[in-house]
């Protein structure tokens, strides 16, 4: 029973981990999709857009890590959380598509350059947006019932339960958050006019993720008691309580550093923003993968499918690591219209 439940375990934290490095790395690059038509068209659109070129679509191998491994570790949750969330994982594909095919050709079709910036930004505004939703959805709850055609539990609700207005709210707050890491990123990679635009909106847009970030917290305790449990019962509130008090430390750190004229530690801060929301979110659901309702352990698969996959999830994460860190240490410098420097 304890190697099934380890192994549950450190499958919930790959998991974590692919999603979370999924929201850092395509986080920024979303981020800047949503900010495009602040920037004007010409040089500054095409340094943002120099700025992601080497590393956007490697970015995106951390969502199929999460999705794969939530079908391959997690079977019950998947079945379960999937068909709850249809429209909005339709919709956030369908975003990432728009959004790739937009890149490429706005260089390879200058003639219809306008149409692809649109095309551009609606991809990343709909796919951050469906992100946050799905995010919601999930806080929320899923109706779920015990089903013998499905040998076990399966969702029972409708099509749209998802939309309510505190999935709208995450949305909402998930966009202003990857905004916030596109301008941060701007900020340290560009130069002249386009990082003055950056440090602008990057002003605006930390207050408007750190007020996204304290109406989600103060919503999510009245979704379930149980949430109100996890954050605010003794003994446990000594600890959560620090989750709050970090956030609000790093936001007085985060504008001072824009005062300051930093160019690298906005962004590692606004990461640690998402690092302490993220944590957030493991404090109210685990050890639940359908909030209040199924476990981890409830919806695991066999110890040994997850003891195959771990093996396999052992050699090939370092060497993606590797090569994402190989990435991003060649293409370090500030970027130009015409590319690296």
């Amino acid at each position: 029973m304890t190697y099934a439940l380890d192994l549950t375990v450190i499958w919930a934290f790959i998991i974590a981990f692919a999603v979370f490095a999924y929201v850092v790395m395509d986080g920024f690059d979303l981020g800047i999709g949503i900010l495009f038509p602040f920037f004007a068209v010409g040089e500054e659109r095409d340094q943002a857009m120099n700025s992601i070129a080497p590393v956007w679509d490697g970015n995106e191998t951390w969502l199929v890590l999460g999705g794969g491994g939530l079908f391959a570790a997690f079977p019950l949750a998947y079945g379960i959380i999937l068909p709850a969330t249809y429209p909005l994982m339709i919709a956030m594909l369908l975003g990432l598509v728009f959004r790739g095919v937009a890149f490429e050709f706005r260089w390879r079709d200058p003639r219809h350059r306008a149409l692809w910036d649109v095309a551009f930004t609606v991809g990343s505004v709909v796919a951050a947006m469906a992100q946050g939703m799905i995010l919601g959805a999930i806080l929320q709850g899923v109706s779920v019932v015990e089903s013998v055609e499905a040998g076990g539990w399966a969702y029972s609700g409708g099509w749209l339960d998802w939309l309510t207005p505190f999935s709208l709210l995450t949305g909402i707050g998930v966009v202003a958050g990857y905004a916030l890491l596109g301008a941060t990123w701007l900020i340290w990679k560009v130069e002249g006019t386009a990082q003055g635009h950056a440090v602008r909106l990057a002003r605006i847009l930390g207050f408007a993720t750190l007020g996204g970030m304290a109406a989600v917290s103060a919503a999510t305790p009245f979704l379930d008691y149980a949430y109100w449990e996890r954050w605010f019962e003794l003994p446990g509130v000594l600890l959560t309580a620090q989750v709050p008090i970090l956030v609000v430390i790093a936001g007085v750190f985060f504008f001072r550093s824009l005062n300051r004229g930093s160019e690298r530690l906005p962004f590692a801060i606004a990461l640690g923003l998402f690092l302490l929301g993220f944590a957030g979110l493991g404090i109210s659901l685990f050890p639940y993968i359908v909030p209040d309702q199924i476990t981890i352990w409830d919806a695991a698969a066999p110890a040994s499918s997850q003891m195959f996959m771990l093996v396999g999830t052992v050699i090939i994460v370092p060497i993606i690591l590797a090569y994402t860190a190989w990435a991003y240490w060649v293409f370090r410098g500030k970027v130009g219209t015409h590319g690296y420097h």
